[in-house]
C-alpha cells in the first residue's frame, strides 16, 4: 500500500473558501454561464491559480477556466487533464452556506444547527462507515457544494503539491474548471482543441473508490397537448381540456418504468415537468437507458402513446419530440481502456477497492468524451449531493487527491 501524502489542510481551507462562493446555475437562463455569480468563483480560482505558479491560464467569455502545470520530464508523456465544475445544484439553495466541520465523527446523529434537523445514520446509513472521519457537513440550510467544490480542491491541492516538489516527475498536466454543469450544460461551448489534453478525468463522484467510465444514454421527451378553452358554464360539448388529456397520456404509460421503481441497469421514463395551460401544455419526460435500443424503446413508447391518443381524439391532439441529450461515455472510453487501468492500480495501491458501478446519470465527461477527449469520473467523498443533508469525509478527499497525485505518476512512468 502506499503511504498517503498528507492533504488535509489546504484540502479543508479550499473547500471551505469555495463553498461560501453563491454558484448556483438557472436552467431557465440563456447567458453564458446562466448565473453572474458564477463568475465570482471563476475569478477567484484564475486568481489563485496564477498565483500557484500555474501557466497557460486563461478564462473565456464563456466561462471556461484553463491551466497548465508544466511537465517536469523530457519523457514524452500523454496531456493528462483533470476537470471540476464550479456550479451548484439550482434543486437547493447555495447561497449563504455555512460548513459545519465534525472532527473525528464517533457516530450517531448530527445536528444541523441552522434548521435543526438532523444527519443521521437511520437515514444515511453511509454514516456508519465513516467513524474517526473528519465531516464536513451543512447547517441544514443550503446545499454544501461539495458537488463540484470539493473536486476543484483535490485537483489544486495535487497541483500545489506538485509545485512544491518539482524533483518529481510528470508530463504537462491541464486543468479545467467549468460552468453549468449541474444544468446538463457543462461541455456546450468547452473547446477540447485549446484545452489539449490527450485523456482527462472528472473528479466529480461520490463515495471512496468511484471510477466510473459508463452511463445512461439519455433523450428529452416533450409531449404537447393542445385544448380549446370557452367558459366552463357554457363548456359541454365544446371545451377542449388539454390538461385533462395530458394526464390521461401518462396515465396510459407503464407505471414501472420510473425512477423510483428502477435500480441498477434498469432504465427508466421520468416526467420531471408539467407546464402549460388548458389550450396548450407540456409534459416534459427524461428517458435514461444504457443501452440505445432500450433507450429506442422508451422513445417510441412515447410516439406510440401519443398515436393512441391520436386515434382517440384526433390526429392534431397533441404532438411527441425527442431530443438527444448524451450517451454512454464508454463506447469513447473503452478503445483507450488503460486511462481506466491506470486509475484502477493507483486505487489498489493505496488498498482502495475501485467501484465501476454504472452512473445512473450523466457527467460533463460523458458529454466531452463524445468530443473526441475520453474522460472518465473519479471520487470524491461526497455524498447526499445536491439538499441540505450534503456533506463529504475529508479522509476521503484526501485519499482522492492522493490518486490523482497516483496517476499523474503512473503517466510519467508509462512507455
Amino acid at each position: 500500500m502506499s503511504a498517503l501524502i498528507p492533504l488535509r489542510k489546504p484540502l479543508l481551507e479550499r473547500l471551505q473558501r469555495y463553498v461560501k462562493v453563491h454558484t448556483t446555475s438557472d436552467a431557465a437562463s440563456t447567458t453564458v454561464p446562466t448565473t453572474p455569480q458564477q463568475w465570482d468563483l471563476l475569478r477567484l480560482l484564475r486568481d489563485e491559480v496564477t498565483a500557484l505558479g500555474m501557466t497557460e491560464v486563461s478564462l473565456d467569455d464563456k466561462g471556461y477556466l484553463f491551466a497548465t502545470l508544466p511537465a517536469t520530464t523530457d519523457k514524452k508523456v500523454p496531456v493528462l487533464g483533470f476537470m471540476a465544475h464550479v456550479d451548484t445544484s439550482p434543486e437547493c439553495s447555495g447561497e449563504n452556506v455555512k460548513p459545519q466541520v465534525i472532527e473525528n465523527y464517533g457516530g450517531g446523529d448530527i445536528p444541523l444547527k441552522g434548521s435543526g434537523a438532523v444527519l443521521s445514520p437511520k437515514e444515511f446509513p453511509a454514516l456508519d462507515g465513516l467513524h474517526g472521519h473528519t465531516l464536513v457537513t451543512t447547517d441544514g440550510t443550503t446545499l454544501l457544494g461539495a458537488d463540484d467544490k470539493s473536486g476543484i480542491a483535490i485537483i489544486l491541492s495535487a497541483v500545489e503539491y506538485l509545485l512544491a516538489h518539482p524533483e518529481i516527475p510528470h508530463g504537462k498536466i491541464r486543468v479545467a474548471f467549468t460552468p453549468d454543469e449541474e444544468i446538463g450544460r457543462g461541455p456546450k461551448h468547452f473547446d477540447v482543441k485549446a484545452f489539449g489534453a490527450d485523456v482527462a478525468y472528472t473528479v466529480d463522484g461520490g463515495p471512496l473508490g468511484e471510477l466510473q467510465y459508463e452511463n445512461f444514454n439519455a433523450d428529452e421527451g416533450i409531449v404537447t397537448f393542445y385544448g380549446r378553452s370557452v367558459h366552463t358554464g357554457t363548456a359541454k360539448g365544446v371545451m377542449v381540456n388539454g390538461l385533462a388529456r395530458a394526464c390521461e397520456f401518462h396515465n396510459r404509460l407503464p407505471a414501472h418504468l420510473t425512477p423510483e421503481e428502477s435500480e441498477g441497469r434498469e432504465g427508466f421514463i421520468h416526467l420531471y415537468k408539467f407546464e402549460g395551460t388548458l389550450e396548450e401544455c407540456r409534459l416534459r419526460y427524461l428517458l435514461r437507458s444504457f443501452t440505445r435500443e432500450e433507450l429506442a424503446d422508451l422513445g417510441k413508447m412515447l410516439s406510440d402513446t401519443m398515436a393512441a391518443m391520436q386515434r382517440d381524439y384526433g390526429e392534431h391532439c397533441g404532438k411527441v419530440e425527442i431530443h438527444e441529450q448524451y450517451r454512454n461515455m464508454r463506447e469513447k472510453v473503452e478503445p483507450h481502456r488503460y486511462v481506466v487501468d491506470i486509475a484502477e492500480k493507483v486505487m489498489r495501491d493505496f488498498g482502495i477497492t475501485p467501484l465501476t458501478a454504472p452512473i445512473r446519470g450523466g457527467t460533463d465527461g460523458a458529454q466531452i468524451s463524445y468530443m473526441g477527449l475520453p474522460t472518465p469520473n473519479l471520487f470524491t467523498g461526497g455524498e447526499n449531493f445536491h439538499g441540505p443533508f450534503e456533506f463529504i469525509s475529508l479522509d476521503v478527499m484526501e485519499q482522492a487527491a492522493n490518486v490523482v497525485l497516483g496517476i499523474i505518476s503512473e503517466f510519467a512512468q508509462r512507455n
